[in-house]
């Protein structure tokens, strides 16, 4: 299989547009690589351009054509694309060309390459690395093109020019193996902005920040993972920090530290910004702000969606977990609660609330064998009237199942608890979930008290 590399150059004139906004990322020469890696590993950076190979791809990925396509839509920003049998070969068709006026247009028929009926031999020195430096005196020898200086005697080259040069023409020609320096996915996601200007207010940092966001949906991408949490920093002018103002989200070092967290695994870039947005909208800043870094701390893998052969309703709007994050993020974590189970057999105390976060991702709900639940549970038992033994509760109570025994409260140094659990039958309130005190409350066996404590929804 005869090798096909391609050589691309970004042209960040103008920002591209990521879910319909216009915004420009802080590395795109970065996001385009890890795009790049997603369709082979033998990604190189050369000369401020991306060099890969591509035969061992393109059945993979269904053809050249298609594989173009996956790699360079959505755009990243206007750019310039060339082939050829090595990489030095279609970096130097890539400098040749006139760059372009915008982005490329993938077609039927594939992406249209620049320079891609010049050959190797008719290329100019300049579009050769190794060979800039001496282009004035090979000029002044006659010699302009690879051609010309390929056919040159190789020991007077070697000795007048250096070995590198003859080392560059021969990986060029593919006399030699090509070996660079690789490029590989990073396992975190680290990246820094400086601002264009110092920014005083908190929530006007969200401009630098969808920057960030948009290149670590790149990163996410590659790496087919999802954000479960995020660390945005900030640096402060140390001449202008007023220690007095220092809040817990700064320190006396001069740094500010937001952390964000998702209930679940993430790419949804909008929603990212809107829990940083209520978050920022809290923060004070003590001082200006110069840099931005935005860190993952947790990622997860992202599973593959399953798609129904039944046609699924559309459904609208957010989810519920996107919904609490928002509300938290908005009017703080302890106004938002959740339930907590227990390790308790007295129904009243097998859970509790407590302030909600994203790290309670589920509620799980303990059942005994056997036992039956109802839906609504009162706070407090109610006592109910007594009347020919029978418990009352608007008229006379059917019991249909029964007893469930529950014996605790030994342990904790309190009244123990000794019930007989019963669904009852009320003809105006449906099934009901009453229980008998065996003790009477007072210690008697004889005096047998009923109460009220569910009722089945």
């Amino acid at each position: 299989m005869l090798p096909h590399w391609l050589a691309l150059r970004l042209h960040p004139v103008q920002a591209p547009e990521v879910d319909g906004a216009s915004i420009r990322l802080t590395d795109p020469l970065s996001a385009l690589a890890w795009r790049a890696l997603q369709l082979t590993p033998w990604v190189a950076e050369l000369d401020g351009a991306l060099v890969l190979e591509i035969s061992a791809s393109e059945r993979l990925f269904g053809g050249r054509s298609a594989l173009l396509r996956m790699l360079l839509m959505p755009a990243l920003a206007p750019l310039s694309c060339a082939q050829g049998p090595s990489a030095l070969v279609a970096l130097g068709r890539l400098w040749t060309a006139a760059p372009p006026t915008g982005v490329q247009d993938a077609g039927a028929e594939g992406l249209q390459m620049q320079g891609d009926t010049i050959p190797a031999d008719a290329l100019p020195l300049a579009a050769l690395a190794a060979a800039r430096a001496h282009v004035p005196t090979l000029e002044r020898l006659g010699c302009r093109t690879w051609g010309q200086l390929r056919a040159l005697p190789r020991a007077g080259l070697a000795r007048r020019f250096g070995a590198d040069l003859l080392s560059a023409l021969d990986r060029a020609y593919g006399l030699q193996s090509e070996v660079y320096p690789w490029l590989r996915l990073p396992e975190v996601f680290d990246a820094p902005l400086e601002l264009a200007a110092q920014v005083e207010s908190a929530p006007a940092l969200l401009f630098g920040a969808r920057r960030l966001l948009v290149q670590l949906l790149e990163w996410l991408r590659a790496r087919q993972r999802g954000v479960l949490v995020l660390e945005l920093r900030w640096e402060l002018d140390a001449r202008r920090s007023n220690a007095l103002h220092l809040d817990a989200h700064h320190d006396a070092s001069g740094y500010g530290r937001l952390e964000l967290r998702t209930a679940q695994a993430t790419q949804d870039l909008r929603h990212l910004e809107r829990l940083l947005a209520e978050q920022l909208a809290r923060v004070v800043l003590p001082a200006p702000v110069l840099y931005l870094r935005l860190r993952t701390v947790l990622t997860q893998p992202l599973s593959g969606e399953s798609h129904s052969l039944l046609v699924d309703e559309v459904r609208s709007g957010d989810s519920l977990h996107h919904m609490l994050e928002r509300v938290a993020a908005r009017l703080g974590p302890a106004q938002v609660l959740c339930a907590s189970t227990q390790a308790e057999h007295r129904p009243e105390r097998m859970q509790h609330w407590q302030p909600w976060s994203a790290r309670e991702t589920t509620v799980q709900h303990k059942e005994e064998k056997g036992a039956l639940y109802p839906s609504w549970l009162l706070a407090t038992p109610q006592s109910l009237l007594v009347e020919q033994a029978q418990p009352q509760f608007h008229g006379p109570l059917a019991l249909l199942a029964g007893p469930q025994r529950l014996e605790a409260g030994w342990l904790e140094g309190e009244s123990p608890a000794l019930r007989d659990y019963f669904i009852a039958r009320s003809q105006r309130h449906g099934l009901l979930w009453i229980y008998c005190d065996r003790l009477g409350g007072k210690g008697r066996q004889d005096a047998v008290q009923w109460y009220l404590h569910g009722v089945f929804a």
